[in-house]
């Protein structure tokens, strides 16, 4: 079986959750690892994705260490959705400051 390795890196500007894993990870740039595995029979080259992992930095008394955290196609790509909509929101805020009320 020929397998197959990417690397990428994704960016969450904003704390943010996994499904499946308790507590927030801190925004910062993330390295992505996706396994994949080559699909036998065929008369052209396919793979089909076998693994999606998310490395996580540890921190405080953790830190130097790192963990793949097994993840989703999906429910990464709903986590960054998540991140960009969090930014727009803040950058599109209903809030208007109000004029400070004379109180003499």
């Amino acid at each position: 079986m020929n397998m197959r390795s990417t690397r990428s890196t994704v960016t969450f500007s904003n704390p943010f959750t996994l499904s499946g894993y308790p507590g927030e990870l801190p925004a910062g740039d993330y390295e992505v690892l996706v396994e994949e595995e080559l699909l036998q029979g065929l008369s052209f080259e396919a793979y089909r994705r076998t693994a999606t992992y998310l490395t996580v930095r540890g921190r405080g008394r953790h830190a130097g260490r790192s963990e793949l955290r097994a993840t989703s196609d999906s429910d990464l790509k709903e986590a960054l959705s998540r991140d960009q909509g969090a930014n727009k929101k803040n950058d599109h805020s209903d809030a208007a400051l109000s004029p400070q009320e004379d109180e003499t």
